[in-house]
């Protein structure tokens, strides 16, 4: 079981997004949609698509119908591992309709062949051609106030997080970036992440645009990543909360999507958003009518 899954905040496009991705990718599988069923601030109709959870290669992703809130940026894009420069060609192609280039497709002193652009929808994508053990990879990108971090960043998820390693870091060796993170990957829970610093002037930053969700087992964990990561009391609603990073993460348990689409699933959700922190015990007494 994916215990962190990447959140794609969208307007309106959800649908549309998982659609185009089942178009882009040669393995995608929808497993499970969430609608409305009560009015939220989002201002969506009742019946109409909250979240669908689906898959890209075998890497669970969920896609969010939330409102024109916040928008997709690079600070967070996801590597893919190409393992023919064909397969690669074909994905830049159909990720970059409608698109924009970050770094031009070409050789680059660290691969063979390497890409960077967003998606329609806003979403990065790094195309390379290398092997891995996991197909897509998020990769942070830290900027700006946190320009510089990135190295204490991933001692801090490895020291949070269980089953968690660094397993490579790479610096700059020279000009006003050196001694920073030119590129590292680490593991959380046994889930590939990458993490690099930018000292560019980037007009992004992390955001609730592109979000991570932890699948927890009970109330207890749930409380232990509140109290670990939580360091935004005012973003702390609905189960979100910020960390000191500025990266975005909304707590669940195992199981939370069928809250949701009970019978009672209109009084979940009204009581869902009373919360800042999550209440599951609470939350199921509503599902069971209780």
């Amino acid at each position: 079981m994916q215990k962190i899954v990447p959140c794609l905040w969208f307007d309106n496009e959800a649908e549309e997004a998982v659609k185009f991705y089942k178009a882009v990718f040669d393995d995608v599988k929808v497993l499970n949609t969430v609608k409305y069923s009560a009015e939220t601030p989002s201002n969506k109709l009742i019946g109409s698509v909250m979240t669908i959870d689906f898959e890209i290669n075998g890497i669970k992703f969920m896609a969010l119908n939330g409102g024109p809130y916040f928008k997709i940026n690079p600070s967070i894009s996801f590597l893919v591992s190409c393992k023919t420069k064909e397969e690669l060609d074909e994905l830049w192609s159909k990720l970059s309709e409608k698109g924009s280039v970050l770094m031009p497709l070409g050789k680059y002193p660290f691969s063979e062949k390497y890409g960077w652009l967003q998606d329609k929808y806003g979403v990065s994508w790094q195309l390379m051609l290398r092997e891995s053990s996991q197909k897509i990879i998020p990769s942070l990108l830290f900027v700006g106030n946190v320009y510089g971090k990135a190295y204490e960043a991933i001692e801090f998820y490895t020291s949070v997080f269980e089953s968690s390693k660094i397993n490579q870091v790479s610096y700059y060796l020279e000009g006003d970036e050196e001694g920073k993170i030119n590129y590292s990957d680490f593991e959380i829970n046994g889930e590939k992440f990458i993490a690099m610093d930018s000292g560019l002037d980037h007009k992004f930053s992390f955001n609730e645009g592109i979000s991570f969700v932890i699948y927890c087992n009970d109330q207890r964990e749930l409380d232990y990543f509140y109290e670990h990561l939580s360091t935004v009391p005012e973003a702390e609603i609905c189960g979100w909360l910020k960390d000191k990073y500025g990266v975005s993460w909304q707590l669940v348990t195992e199981g939370f999507e069928k809250l949701m689409t009970g019978k009672n699933a209109k009084e979940v959700t009204e009581e869902l958003l009373k919360m800042k922190r999550l209440d599951i015990d609470k939350l199921k007494r509503v599902h069971e009518g209780r």
